[in-house]
This record gives C-alpha cells, sequence and structure tokens, in this order.
C-alpha cells in the first residue's frame, strides 16, 4: 500500500493523503513510516552530497 502522510499529531496519530482525520497507526504502519523516512532522508543527504560538489 503507497500512502503518503501528510500530518503528525504531538502524540503520534497521523492523517494520511486522501483521509480526513488523524488516527494512530498500528505497530506495522509505524515501521513503514519510520523505513520510509529514513531512506528519503538518505536520499536528500546524497542529493545534498551531489549539489555541493
Amino acid at each position: 500500500m503507497d500512502a503518503v502522510v501528510v500530518e503528525v499529531s504531538d502524540d503520534g496519530r497521523v492523517r494520511l493523503e486522501n483521509e480526513t482525520a488523524l488516527s494512530t497507526p498500528s505497530l506495522q504502519e509505524r515501521r513503514a513510516i519510520l523505513y520510509a523516512a529514513k531512506n528519503e532522508i538518505e536520499e536528500l543527504r546524497e542529493l545534498m552530497e551531489t549539489l555541493q560538489k
């Protein structure tokens, strides 16, 4: 399932694209969000390194 997180509350609830309400992600969903975020951070670091050359 591809989903885009568009909002995160201070208590850890998330709102996904095309949803109107915040919801508490399951353990598996939290792990997927963190995994995707770590991958995006690494890609951005690589982009920054390339641009700084």
